[in-house]
């Protein structure tokens, strides 16, 4: 022990040991470093040991120092770098700030040693370089000092070198972020101006055919560009003027002009043994790839007036002329200005907006989601695109808000009033650390990424090159995802939280005045300014609302202005902001002053959450909701929306029609659980809660559906069957069964689907057979009108159109009768139909015989024989020619078109007419179930019945969508545009992605028409 504690105090006190108190990690390396000949004479200074110590990274500082020194051409050279940088404090902590920082920076210091040399002045243009600066001293660079080096290596070294002491300034604290992004911005202009000035002495003829204008976009144009970072620009060109003035030839100049642009483009992107400067990316322009890299004033002028989306003038926002011909790029930026400020004019403004943000969010690969600095949730570009959609909206009237950058933005966004001081304080904050820790990551390496780094050596450089020194890692990762939480909450103030301020500090008779809050001013012309931009169609219909459900001192009114800002933002992320506010207003109104309502709403995000979206997906849910709004209560159980099972079901039916006086309140209790459950299942679909793969959601939709309509059936005829009983004072007669057809008994019911049933009974012994059918008959049209009585519960419509002789025939007969009929009468299209009858309500045992009967008309023992086969395919033919609605498009056409349901389902009959007797499994009324056994079977592939199910699965969903979202049934894709965008929403496309749901349903229905054709047209 005594020489254990020996040798660690040996430790402490030798060199290694005071190498590790200075915070080295590997001091071993670096005790060894500074042993060797060109060091050792300055190790023991502790002046340079403490400057070490205070870098980023001391190891790869003193790493770095190495590799210059020995990089230095001689002694002499060596001893004026050290003395130097022992004496003289400025290049001291810019020299080793640098070197701690950015490993590639030390590598560009080792191949150019004579670099350091920039660190050490001090005068005043090198602490605040202009444009002009960097252009001087990048010529100066190019075209005196490195006369024999070819033009593209001068431009990459020279470059490095300015480069090298803006990241000294910033790494020492003499720029602050603003100042540092700005010059990075400063001297990517010159680079390319000096490209282009290269590329001219390259090609004089064609610097002398036209006038060039290079216009910077993005972070380059607004002045707050990155170490590494793609510097987006567009090209203007026009003619130049001949000698006796008049205008050159165009097209000659345009060649001229892309030959120039190319040429600097390549110059600054391409690599040498120099390395690459960065991209230069003109993808930005008119058309983007597709479109010519250069282009006159006029063509561009023309490609915005009439083709440009909105994204592209939100790019424009940011539009600075940097290089070239300085005149024709103040032409172009005088022309295009007066257009981004009405971009906010433009139909589908905010969603085209949304969409653009969207779609960034959306290719960020999952696992570098919660990695990502700029594009993920709470980055950077949520800063950005928060100011520039308030930029947007409010600059149109307010010429003070119009600044390319986004920090000056901001605070002229707050001094105007519509930002607080105290958000636009924490937004600046936050954004100032992202891209600072940004920078960092970046400089090191010089490489362009926006990833945090995961290694703890990496960390621990970033946190201490900020400053964190206590537990840099711990304390970098929580600086980060506190301010990462911060810009997702002030980015759903910055749209909300105005509105109501302007809303609750307003009489109603002062709509048009100017309301402060905390020093902001919001009028309510900007607040409905704000509404629209957002997406709201009405937005003086959405400010009434919002004055209504925000005004006045009551508790509910607070509670309201707490909920609303977060509301409105799930609103505006619906396809219909409108009736998803106007639908919240409603239900308010009706519960507000119910104590646990807006308690529900305050105390659980998921209830706010799920409320706003179920309200803005469609009619269905909200009507449903508004007839009896308590159901809101169901958001708040977090299994709430689960779908009920049928032994729950027929108990509270059964309950509350056993609670009832009479039939009429029976089957009123009874179409109110299901109006309930209708709701439930809705709302759960909406949310996404019935399974995570679509045909799993249908099959379940589908279920739920067939459950709650089945439960109500059988409720509703247990009370009209009491009442008959009562009213008679005997026991019926007969017995009675309700048998299920269709998509009803297939428990396939879509939210608009009628219930298709077939009534039978069979008279008790010894009955009188008049009076049976006559009370069979009674029973059954009362359950009909019962359930379709208009009432403030939705009706259940009883469709009994598929019985014997159809609607000639008597609506319920015995099962003697059947037997007969089918016996005697019977066609092979009623034996097709007979595939799907299932008992659901009535005598269990009369159902059951009722099966027995069919069994062998639907599952014949010989299956089909030629004409029947004919028969089924003329009928097919029939419906298709005959039943096609007039002006429907057969190509989306759910039910009747090509690939639609009737020829999924017409094949899968066939096969179970076929060989249903053969094959078991394929007596099921269900058909997917019935494909699959079809698979098993090895009577279909499973390619072409993958096809089928496709088409079944995605034309059901599309009918469902269409119900939730109209509130009545439709066959056929909505027209009206915001109806269709709230069907791709169901059906998970992002907004402005109706026509690609389209074309995707037509490639699908292709694909199942295909099969069918196969299977029952062809031999």
């Amino acid at each position: 022990m005594a020489l254990e504690t020996e040798r660690g105090g040996s430790r402490r006190s030798s060199p290694v040991g005071r190498l590790v108190r200075r915070g080295f990690t590997d001091p071993e390396t670096a005790a060894a470093r500074l042993a060797e000949p060109a060091l050792a004479a300055h190790a023991a200074d502790s002046v340079l040991l403490d400057a070490l110590a205070a870098t980023a990274d001391p190891d790869q500082a003193l790493k770095g120092l190495a590799g210059l020194v020995e990089a230095c051409g001689d002694e002499a050279e060596r001893h004026a770098l050290l003395d130097t940088l022992t004496t003289a404090k400025p290049l001291r902590d810019r020299l080793l700030g640098v070197l701690g920082a950015s490993a590639a920076l030390g590598e560009h210091l080792a191949r150019h040693p004579h670099d350091w040399h920039e660190l050490v002045t001090f005068e005043l243009h090198d602490i605040h370089p202009g444009p002009e600066e960097f252009i001087r001293r990048l010529y100066q660079h190019i075209w005196e000092e490195q006369p024999g080096i070819p033009r593209a290596d001068a431009l990459r070294t020279g470059y490095r070198r300015l480069l090298l002491s803006i990241a000294a300034r910033d790494l020492t604290g003499t720029a602050d972020l603003g100042q540092t992004a700005a010059e990075l911005a400063d001297l990517a202009g010159a680079t390319l101006q000096a490209a282009l000035d290269i590329a001219a002495e390259e090609d004089p003829d064609a610097a002398r055919a036209c006038r060039l204008a290079v216009i910077a976009m993005g972070k380059c144009g607004g002045r707050e560009l990155n170490y590494v970072s793609d510097v987006d620009v567009v090209f203007v060109a026009e003619p130049r003027d001949t000698a006796d003035h008049e205008p050159g030839d165009s097209d000659a100049a345009l060649k001229a002009a892309t030959r120039l642009a190319s040429r600097m483009m390549r110059l600054c992107s391409d690599s040498t043994r120099e390395g690459t400067i960065w991209q230069v990316d003109a993808n930005l322009r008119p058309e983007g790839k597709n479109g010519p890299l250069v282009r006159t004033l006029a063509s561009h002028l023309a490609y915005y007036q009439r083709w440009a989306k909105t994204w592209e003038f939100q790019a424009l926002l940011k539009a600075r002329p940097v290089a070239g011909d300085a005149e024709l790029g103040r032409e172009y930026l005088d022309a295009v200005t007066p257009m981004v400020w009405q971009a906010s004019q433009r139909e589908n403004f905010v969603q085209d907006v949304q969409q653009m943000r969207r779609r960034v969010v959306e290719a960020i690969p999952v696992g570098e989601v919660e990695r990502e600095l700029k594009l993920g949730p709470g980055g950077l570009r949520d800063v950005e695109f928060s100011v520039q959609l308030l930029q947007l909206v409010h600059g149109r009237t307010d010429g003070t808000l119009r600044s390319a950058t986004t920090l000056t933005a901001l605070a002229d966004l707050s001094a105007g009033g519509y930002v607080g001081r105290a958000d636009a304080a924490a937004l600046d904050s936050a954004y100032r650390f992202l891209r600072t820790l940004e920078h960092r990551i970046q400089l090191f390496q010089l490489r362009r990424t926006h990833l945090v780094p995961t290694g703890e050596q990496d960390l621990r450089r970033l946190g201490r090159s900020l400053g964190l020194r206590a537990d840099p890692v711990a304390e970098l990762l929580a600086e980060w995802k506190r301010h990462g939480r911060e810009v997702r909450r002030l980015h759903e103030k910055l749209f909300y939280r105005p509105l109501l301020d302007a809303v609750a500090h307003l009489d109603l008779d002062e709509v048009g005045l100017t309301s402060r809050l905390d020093g902001n001013a919001l009028s309510a012309e900007a607040a409905q300014a704000r509404l629209a931009a957002l997406g709201y169609r009405a937005p003086v219909d959405a400010f009434r609302h919002l004055q209504a459900l925000a005004t006045g001192v009551s508790r509910r009114a607070a509670l309201q202005r707490t909920l609303l800002p977060v509301m409105l933002g799930w609103f505006a992320e619906s396809a219909d902001p409108d009736a998803g506010l106007l639908g919240f207003r409603k239900v308010s109104d009706s519960l507000g002053s119910t104590p646990w309502y807006l308690r529900l709403l305050r105390d659980e995000g998921a209830a706010a959450e799920n409320l706003a979206r179920i309200l803005s997906s469609g009619r269905l849910a909200q009507d449903l909701l508004l007839r009896a709004p308590e159901a809101v209560a169901l958001l708040g159980d977090s299994d709430g929306l689960d779908p009920r099972s049928p032994q729950m079901l027929d108990r509270e039916v059964a309950s509350a029609v056993g609670r009832a006086d009479d039939a009429p309140a029976a089957v009123a209790a009874a179409r109110s659980v299901r109006r309930r459950e209708l709701f439930r299942t809705a709302a759960a679909d909406v949310l996404g809660r019935l399974g995570d793969a679509p045909a799993e959601s249908v099959e379940a939709a589908g279920l739920a559906l067939t459950g709650l309509n089945r439960a109500t059936l059988a409720g509703a005829l247990a009370a009209c069957v009491a009442a008959a009983e009562a009213a008679a004072g005997e026991p019926l007669p007969t017995r009675l069964a309700v048998i299920a057809m269709g998509r009803f008994g297939g428990d396939e019911l879509g939210y608009g689907s009628d219930a298709d049933v077939m009534f039978v009974h069979d008279p008790l012994p010894d009955a009188d057979e008049s009076k049976a059918s006559n009370a069979a008959r009674q029973v059954f049209e009362e359950l009909r009108r019962l359930l379709q009585l208009p009432s403030t519960e939705p009706p259940l419509q009883i469709d009994a159109d598929l019985r014997p002789e159809g609607r000639q025939g008597p609506l319920v007969r015995t099962i003697a009768s059947y037997a007969a009929y089918y016996r005697r009468w019977s066609h092979t299209w009623e034996s097709q139909a007979l595939l799907r009858a299932k008992p659901v309500a009535g005598d269990t045992g009369l159902g059951q015989e009722f099966v027995a009967l069919i069994d062998p008309l639907r599952y014949p023992a010989k299956g089909l024989d030629a004409d029947e086969r004919r028969e089924i395919r003329r009928i097919k033919a029939r419906v298709e020619a005959e039943r096609m609605p007039r002006g429907a498009d057969p190509t989306t056409h759910t039910k009747l078109g090509r690939g639609g349901l009737a020829d999924v389902e017409w094949t899968v009959q066939l096969l179970q007419l076929q060989h249903g007797h053969t094959v078991p499994e394929l007596r099921t009324t269900r058909t997917l179930r019935a494909l699959r056994a079809a698979v098993g079977a090895e009577l279909l592939d499973a390619d072409a019945a993958d096809a089928l199910a496709a088409a079944w699965v995605q034309a059901t969903r599309v009918r469902n969508a269409v119900m939730l979202v109209r509130g009545r049934a439709g066959d056929s894709f909505p027209a009206e545009p915001r109806e269709l965008a709230g069907v791709a929403r169901y059906l998970g496309y992002a907004e402005g992605h109706a026509g690609e749901m389209v074309d995707d349903y037509r490639r699908t229905a292709r694909r199942a028409r295909e099969v069918m054709e196969l299977v029952v047209y062809g031999e």
